[in-house]
């Protein structure tokens, strides 16, 4: 089998346009993590996704379906009446009735990427159903891997992005933020290996400062959008997470800043070095994880920004 080529000319002059499943926050066909500390209603943010898309709702009352379809959804964490519960709720603060939603949950009691017979078992659910969104929550809940070492998620990750290039489907993958990583940049406060943010192509994370919750977005092939302010609206037993209007009570209008990324804090100590650095010595300073160290690294050098002498690095001048 050869691959596909095309000849030079008729290759496309100009990027296609970005088409997006939910606008402004998610990517058509988009692989990604929705992610956050402990309590933040990541769950919430994905099942609020899941009727958008399914029921053709904004997401949170402001992100509008830009194509709606078949929902596949697995809460690994969450008894089936509480993942009912939940739905229904999001569906009636939306003005649908869940009956009416084409969401089909996993009812399986485990269901493990690490297992070749489970991830056979998903892919054949993922053809007879044809979602056009995966759902999958939470990631910790799906392995008996060490997150912590690349070698061991890329395999799981790269499985999920198969399913998504074969199927067309867009996966949600929820994913924990390490504690007191809330004043890290987002993307880096992901629990386990760097293999995770530099996976998504849409990411979204969630993040409490005192009482005031927000959502920030990135995608890799289009423009972030301003933090967004949520709370968590009531009716009756209807719960459901909604964005707050700019200059509404309770906005914000931006995170607080954020602590120096890793690539920052690399740069910092190299151009205030009078010799290069080793990456033991980076670590040390930078105080960071060494899977980080090494993602970041690689990044700055790629970039230009900082270059290699011998075993250790230096500031671009």
């Amino acid at each position: 089998m050869t691959l596909p080529t095309l000849r030079a000319h008729r290759l496309a002059e100009r990027p296609q346009a970005r088409h997006w499943l939910i606008d402004e926050l998610w990517a058509d066909e988009a692989v990604g993590i929705v992610g956050g500390e402990p309590k933040s209603f990541k769950s919430f943010l994905a099942l609020a996704m899941a009727v958008s898309v399914a029921g053709g709702v904004p997401c949170l009352g402001r992100f509008a379906p830009a194509r709606t379809g078949r929902v596949l959804l697995y809460a690994a964490e969450d008894a089936l009446h509480v993942v009912r519960q939940r739905l229904a709720g999001i569906a009636t603060l939306a003005g649908r009735d869940l009956a009416d939603l084409d969401i089909h949950v996993i009812t399986a009691p485990s269901v493990r990427l690490d297992v070749e017979p489970d991830r056979d078992a998903l892919t054949e659910t993922v053809v007879k159903l044809e979602p056009t969104l995966l759902v999958l929550d939470p990631f910790v809940r799906l392995h008996r891997i060490d997150e912590n070492i690349s070698g061991e998620v890329a395999p799981l990750l790269a499985y999920l992005r198969e399913l998504q290039r074969r199927f067309h489907v867009a996966v949600v993958l929820v994913h924990h933020a390490r504690k007191g990583g809330a004043k890290m940049r987002a993307g880096q406060a992901l629990r386990g290996s760097s293999e995770f943010h530099a996976w998504g192509d849409s990411n979204l994370y969630l993040r409490r400062h005192g009482e005031q919750l927000m959502l920030s977005v990135e995608h890799r092939a289009a423009a972030a959008i301003t933090a967004v302010s949520l709370r968590l609206a009531a009716d009756g037993d209807a719960v459901a997470l909604e964005a707050i209007a700019p200059g509404a009570p309770g906005a914000t209008s931006a995170a607080p800043p954020a602590e120096p990324t890793v690539e920052q804090r690399i740069e910092a100590q190299l151009a205030a070095a009078t010799a290069p650095l080793t990456s033991a010595a980076l670590r040390k300073l930078c105080k960071v994880r060494n899977a980080n160290l090494k993602g970041a690294l690689t990044d700055l050098v790629a970039a230009g920004r900082i270059r290699k002498d011998g075993a250790a690095y230096v500031i671009s001048r």
